[in-house]
């Protein structure tokens, strides 16, 4: 049974084991919306971390930001599906097509398009992409092509939320990565707020990983991230 919860809350489990993964998914659960699944702990464990957190009654947002030929990220799509996961991710850069095919796959999870990484600044995304575009305009850009390809919503920085509602409104799902407590250090994270800054601009879910698990008391952690975001969204 999937637990029913009204926090804001998904926890990024980047750990490298499903050991430590499952010890802490349990002591945080009744405060989570959801945990995340990423590129180490899936690489290291594969869809049996999938299968554990979904018999804690968790939901699971698989964060693997499939980018590749249409097919293939369709493909991909309904393997998720299959795994039971909640929502999963794909690169918007990836193109319409791509976005498209994910956006078709019949029973498919939520599906949210990667607008730009939160470790990027401007200098960065123009280093990596070459594009002219302001990050703002890139993020606004590839959120309207998300929407219009039949993507549920977005990932982005809790700094272009109040873009991305003005360009694609209230129904499209944010969730934002890059959200850190005041006294949290910032590590690779570029384009920051706090949990409750984030939840009072608009964003949907915050994603938080490195706060809670190095912790001294994960858990006490957690629950002070989700009071922050209920009070933002007061």
């Amino acid at each position: 049974m999937t637990i029913q919860s009204k926090s804001r809350v998904i926890l990024a489990l980047d750990v490298p084991t499903l050991a430590q993964a499952k010890e802490i998914a349990r002591r945080a659960a009744p405060l989570l919306a959801a945990v995340k699944i990423g590129n180490q702990l899936f690489t290291a464990e594969g869809p049996a971390a999938v299968a554990v957190m979904r018999e804690l009654g968790l939901q699971v947002f698989l964060d693997l930001k499939y980018h590749d030929i249409p097919n293939t990220v369709g493909q991909a799509i309904t393997s998720a599906s299959k795994l039971g996961v909640w929502m999963v991710n794909v690169h918007a850069s990836g193109g319409a097509e791509m976005m498209q095919a994910a956006a078709k796959v019949p029973g498919r999870p939520l599906v949210l398009g990667v607008t730009v990484l939160t470790s990027l600044n401007e200098a960065g995304l123009r280093a990596a992409l070459g594009t002219t575009r302001t990050l703002r305009d890139q993020v606004r850009h590839l959120a309207k092509e998300a929407q219009a390809s039949g993507l549920d919503g977005v990932v982005a920085s809790p700094q272009e939320i109040l873009d991305i509602r003005e360009a694609c409104g209230d129904r499209f799902l944010i969730v934002t990565p890059g959200v850190r407590p005041a006294d949290a250090e910032l590590g690779d994270q570029k384009r920051v707020m706090t949990p409750g800054e984030a939840v009072q601009a608009g964003a949907d879910y915050v994603v938080i990983g490195r706060p809670i698990l190095a912790a001294v008391d994960p858990v006490d952690a957690a629950r002070k991230i989700v009071e922050e975001c209920d009070k933002g969204s007061a």
